[in-house]
């Protein structure tokens, strides 16, 4: 088997995948906490990273390259009218709660303020449509654009219903067509979760392409010769990219990666924390909670809240160009090296969080940004995957491992004392729902079909595990669940029975969980995998 074609202009190839992706936020809730994580990742996280990546296409349009998920939920989430409604009055609140600072924190907190302005008013040039600049990258070839199980459900505690993971993976495919006017052959597997047999059922709606953690690929069988370091296709015509662990750390660590050094800003001290609730009341915020509002640095990482010195822009930017250089650096040193002991091209793949580029670690769209700008002096190609394939190199036929990139590294963080609960929960409501489909029932009826569809998805959704396994918040996650599932069953109750429908019910909550409008029953009918 022969790697990717060599290209002796460059060391190798580095191709850096971010996954961006939120729950679900109810259309008659608000102020609530998954409203603010919105509009939080759209003001730290998003926006720079359009600003930032349409910047560089204007100056080096061949190595601007970056692989992008966005999930159907977040993708849902920002093409919303009422979304988008409510933005400026989000923004406006923090705006006029900076200008209220005494002095000392007014001017530590200007540089927070000048992005915050800076940020609505890319907001205001698009008019909020930034699905619209994500598609004009992808259409050029700058970014490639994976889609995501349609509500981010784990799906290998999904596989005894595998109408259930179709259900997940169509719905997907199809609100990423409407949304960009093409349809999706990469994915990003949830939580990069894979079990035996995922493969076909993703061959088979359509999908070509994913990414798995390192050791999804190094158990693979056989053993790929290249290791992660290049893509292997498995035996039912996926092609499959694995993480290199060494990108990832010196950005992902929480002890020794970038965004933990001193002069960085301080994600947990927030100025939500600090003033009275009295004062949030009176601009409608209902509870004490984090803002987004932050002008700390982290000082010292084990030192109290109370002793964080203020935030030195400058000082922060001058050192993410640094742990830029540092990062090239290493990776060319580690591109070196694989290309002295093989004859092929290296490629490494390095995905994180979309969000801890600006959100968690808020200097990350400028780290993004000077990886952009220096890549090529280091002799690094940047790529994306579907630029990989588009050269269709000959890959090496191998079946990945059953992994994720979650702790522990198999299931067990989505699978737990904590969390074990869901599992026989939203197992039986698809067994349910998959038998349902598969009978004759009059138009009438579709309309209900459709929302017990999108309750079962929304109920499926990783976060909420996730959120009971983390301990945070962990009564909305339980909420979320008895919510959806109960709504799934008084219509498959009034399915069943045939009886006098609820109007009121149905209108309700089609107008709340009103997510995916042309979801399609037909993606649960019998799958035979």
């Amino acid at each position: 088997m022969k790697g990717l074609p060599l290209n002796k202009n460059y060391l190798g190839r580095l191709a850096i995948v971010l996954h961006a992706h939120l729950p679900y936020v109810r259309k008659n809730e608000k102020n609530s906490l998954e409203e603010d994580w919105l509009f939080q990742a759209i003001l730290e996280c998003y926006i720079p990273l359009l600003k930032v990546l349409e910047l560089s296409k204007e100056d080096d349009p061949y190595n601007t390259k970056l692989t992008l998920s966005l999930s159907p939920t977040l993708i849902s989430l920002l093409q919303s009218e009422e979304i988008q409604k409510k933005y400026p009055s989000w923004i406006n609140t923090r705006i006029d709660l900076l200008n209220d600072l005494p002095s000392k924190e007014s001017v530590a907190s200007e540089f927070l303020l000048r992005n915050i302005k800076e940020s609505y008013r890319y907001w205001e040039a698009c008019s909020g449509n930034l699905i619209e600049r994500f598609r004009k990258l992808n259409i050029s070839g700058n970014l490639d654009i994976l889609t995501c199980a349609a509500t981010h459900g784990y799906l290998p505690i999904l596989r005894e219903n595998p109408s259930t993971v179709v259900g997940q993976i169509k719905t997907a495919i199809r609100h990423h067509k409407n949304s960009f006017g093409i349809i999706p052959l990469g994915i990003w597997l949830p939580e990069c979760a894979y079990y035996e047999g995922l493969d076909k059922i993703l061959f088979d709606c359509g999908i070509r392409y994913a990414v798995l953690d390192g050791h999804g690929i190094l158990n693979s069988s056989p053993r790929p010769r290249y290791g992660v370091y290049a893509p292997i296709c498995s035996t039912n015509g996926i092609a499959f990219f694995g993480r290199d662990s060494e990108s990832t750390l010196p950005v992902w660590s929480s002890k020794e990666g970038f965004p933990g050094h001193p002069v960085y800003r301080e994600f947990h001290k927030d100025l939500g924390w600090e003033l009275p609730p009295s004062k949030l009341k009176n601009r409608g915020i209902p509870s004490t909670r984090p803002l987004g509002l932050k002008f700390h640095r982290i000082t010292n990482s084990q030192g109290s809240l109370d002793k964080k010195e203020f935030y030195v822009e400058q000082e922060a930017i001058k050192k993410t160009e640094e742990h830029a250089d540092s990062y090239l650096l290493s990776r060319a040193k580690q591109l070196k090296t694989l290309s002295l002991s093989s004859s092929f091209d290296p490629l490494l793949i390095a995905p994180f969080d979309a969000e801890l580029f600006g959100h968690w670690w808020y200097e990350g769209p400028i780290f993004i940004e000077n990886i952009l700008k220096k890549s090529s002096k280091y002799l690094i190609k940047l790529t994306n995957l579907k630029e990989i394939l588009i050269q269709k190199p000959n890959l090496q036929i191998c079946d990945p491992s059953p992994s994720s990139w979650g702790q522990g590294g198999y299931h067990n963080y989505w699978l737990n004392d904590k969390n074990a609960w869901i599992v026989p929960e939203i197992t039986k409501a698809g067994s349910v729902f998959a038998e349902l489909v598969n009978k004759n029932f009059s138009d009438d009826y579709l309309r209900l079909l459709k929302q017990a569809a999108r309750e079962l998805l929304l109920s499926e959704s990783s976060d909420w595990s996730f959120i009971l396994r983390a301990g945070t918040t962990t009564e909305l996650a339980k909420e979320r669940i008895y919510r959806h599932l109960y709504r799934f069953w008084k219509l498959v109750d009034m399915i069943k029975k045939s009886s006098k429908l609820d109007l009121e019910f149905i209108d309700n909550i089609e107008q709340e969980d009103k997510i995916f409008p042309n979801i399609e029953i037909k993606d649960w009918q019998k799958y035979n995998n």
